[in-house]
């Protein structure tokens, strides 16, 4: 999966366990954007109902969680019964789309020495606060930061296509130090890798390297994501 964003969808399908179609959207076909409006993936449309349809990630995610629910199926969120915890796993996940995806583009992105190096540090300073706030929060809103925990949480489909990428992409382009295993961030980031639901959802890391690179060069046009991180205004 090239997409971070969809593949927080498709490790959520996956741990939901109904069927889904994937389709590819590359060239952005008119049914696409009837789900869409931007041509942004990921987009949902429903099987036999096309006038229903949802976007953006975690929207989705937030649906595929009430579907759980209501299935009795467990997902990602703590126990429905407990809603405050619930909510601290959410502001985990709003933290990461709030900073953290954000900085992993601005320090790809970045050309010049100086914008790299102010990249990089505001990448892990991303990622340390991100940390904090994993430590403080209940345990059971952690997902797989708990070392006794087996299933992943919110917080590892929010911030695992990333945390992924960074140790290929970022490691490549950018000289990233990736967090060693005797780390418990390292250690962190090596369990939801090694998951067998978010591993199935991954790809080769040559075509990480090859799909990214438009992206280290800062190249034009390369997409709308890119285009609002050079404009400095919020993602799309």
């Amino acid at each position: 999966c090239f997409c971070p964003f969809v593949q927080r969808v498709w490790v959520a399908l996956e741990l939901l366990g109904e069927p889904y179609q994937v389709l590819d959207p590359y060239a952005k076909p008119a049914d696409l954007l009837e789900v869409s409006p931007k041509g942004l993936v990921p987009a949902l449309r429903f099987a036999g109902d096309d006038k229903k349809s949802l976007h953006e990630s975690t929207v989705i995610l937030e649906y595929l969680e009430d579907v759980a629910v209501l299935k009795q199926k467990p997902l990602a969120l703590p126990d429905k019964g407990d809603p405050y915890t619930r909510a601290q796993a959410r502001l985990l996940g709003d933290h990461v789309n709030r900073t953290l995806v954000p900085a992993f583009y601005r320090f790809l992105q970045a050309q010049d020495a100086e914008a790299q190096i102010s990249g990089g540090k505001e990448f892990n300073d991303a990622i340390a606060t991100l940390v904090e706030k994993l430590e403080k929060a209940p345990p059971s809103a952690t997902g797989l930061w708990n070392q006794s925990a087996t299933d992943l949480g919110w917080a590892d489909i929010m911030a695992g296509p990333w945390l992924y990428r960074a140790t290929v992409v970022l490691k490549h382009y950018r000289g990233w130090p990736v967090p060693g295993e005797d780390t418990k961030t390292g250690a962190w980031i090596r369990r939801i890798v090694e998951h067998p639901i978010f591993a199935r959802t991954t790809s080769t890391e040559d075509l990480y390297l090859e799909s990214y690179e438009r992206y280290a060069f800062n190249q034009p046009n390369t997409s709308q994501v890119a285009n609002a991180i050079n404009s400095g205004k919020g993602l799309p």
